[in-house]
């Protein structure tokens, strides 16, 4: 797993203008010397004497290039370049390889072909089991025809990914556009077999998640992982239509040593980060995730989300939110479901702020409905430490609503600065439960 050096891109121009002088096949090629139909370099790859393959070598075609971009990959080359060729790589659905880069070329498009992609399980490019994968392309786009799936000649589903990784293990995706895909995306998750084995060691960083169907990227199952400096964008479609969502699928998922950095979700239908680990349960490996420095606008739900539903499940762990940001949220900017369940897990909040949330009728900044508590060993379950609300509406800037029928809430602690004319106000409901939780109210000054 990593970045791929640069001297290979530069091995690679000298290796095509080596064979730049070898007989030409077809009659499409690009301008740049190297990017054509090149039996001879296909046989020096497909031999092992050349590490490097031009997926031009195997004809370009702007109809249909599916089977030269999968004769490329499947050439055991140890890194594959997809050049620009001055227009878009047409392809249908792409298996991907073990021990392999592909490097897509700055100004590269590969888009699904038009009227393919009829299975409902089916992705632009896909790995299940495999090893030491690494996608880079700065500049470059992976693009679908969300539009196209949304109508009546396709069955519905949400899992047209543009990029999916089941169970894979030491994998990067750096630096590509991800956009308008029929699911999320890019999607983690594990073996749809017997074993379940989840993602390890994932780094996805510079990426670009764009006018995706179900959610920008999307998590189900993985030991390590790494999102960095990415944005999700104008996510919409069907729910959740989240910028990024950790959603496993049954307790023998994972989220394990998450962490999520300097991202931005904006525009979303639904939250813009949302952590909602329902389907795990006691017997789960322990969650550990973090989302710090990132930033949720302008989205159609809640900025910051976590959630837990299911009656007797008990998953456990932590869930943390440190110095995140929510504005411009039609839902509260942190939203926290702790319905019909006692789970001993533990949500903090560290220095987060929410600025112009909670704008739809009778919402507020912070919204959280949570269960009554059966023990003094889980109380603390949700901690706010120095975060800060900037309201200007008269209205609580927390509300608590008792899920267990006015039996009382969970403890709820920390400290909250609220800027707000009208004080800062907490809303609990039927319950007189006490909370250490100490609201400090400011003005702004004009």
């Amino acid at each position: 797993m990593g970045y791929l050096p640069k001297n290979i891109v530069v091995g690679f121009c000298s290796i095509a203008l080596l064979f730049g002088d070898s007989e030409v096949y077809g009659t499409e090629t690009a301008a740049s010397s190297g990017n054509f139909r090149n039996p001879y370099a296909v046989q020096k790859v497909l031999s092992g004497k050349e590490p490097v393959a031009n997926a031009a070598w195997w004809g370009f075609h702007s109809s249909d290039s599916t089977q030269a971009i999968q004769n490329a990959i499947n050439s055991g080359a140890r890194t594959v370049i997809i050049p620009y060729m001055g227009r878009d790589w047409v392809v249908q659905p792409i298996k991907l390889a073990s021990n392999q880069n592909i490097i897509f070329e700055p100004g590269v498009v590969v888009i699904a072909k038009e009227g393919a992609f009829k299975g409902t399980f089916e992705q632009l490019f896909s790995a299940s089991g495999l090893s030491n994968i690494t996608l880079q392309g700065y500049g470059a786009a992976l693009r679908m025809r969300k539009d196209d799936y949304k109508s009546s000649r396709y069955t519905k589903s949400e899992h047209r990914h543009a990029v999916q990784f089941l169970g894979c293990n030491n994998i990067s995706i750096i630096g590509l556009r991800l956009e308008s895909s029929g699911g999320d995306g890019i999607y983690l998750g594990s073996t749809r077999d017997k074993h379940t084995l989840p993602c390890k060691n994932v780094l996805i960083k510079d990426c670009i998640c764009d006018d995706n169907y179900r959610g920008g990227i999307g998590v189900a199952s993985v030991n390590k992982l790494r999102i960095e400096n990415c944005v999700l964008s104008n996510t919409d479609g069907t729910m959740p239509a989240t910028g990024i969502g950790l959603e496993p699928n049954d307790w023998v998922d994972m989220l394990v040593d998450v962490v999520i950095r300097d991202c931005i979700a904006k525009n979303s239908g639904g939250s813009g980060f949302i952590a909602s680990i329902s389907n795990l349960n006691a017997t789960s490996r322990e969650v550990s995730i973090l989302f710090v420095n990132c930033y949720a606008r302008d989205c159609g739900q809640s900025g910051l989300r976590a959630r837990v539903v299911n009656k007797g499940r008990r998953p456990k762990g932590l869930i943390e939110f440190r110095n995140c940001t929510s504005e411009n949220t039609s839902y509260p900017g942190a939203l926290v479901h702790w319905e019909k369940t006692d789970s001993p897990l533990k949500l903090r909040f560290s220095n987060c702020k929410f600025r112009n949330v909670g704008t739809r009728y009778n919402q507020v900044p912070i919204g959280l409905t949570l269960r009554r508590k059966k023990a003094a060993s889980q109380t603390g379950q949700i901690e706010f430490i120095n975060c800060y609300v900037y309201d200007s509406k008269n209205r609580p800037f927390l509300r608590i609503t008792d899920d267990g029928a006015g039996e009382g809430i969970y403890d709820v602690k920390g400290n909250i600065n609220v800027f707000n004319p009208y004080g800062a106000k907490i809303d609990l409901g039927t319950t007189d439960e006490k909370l250490s939780l100490k609201a400090k109210s400011f003005t702004l000054q004009e």
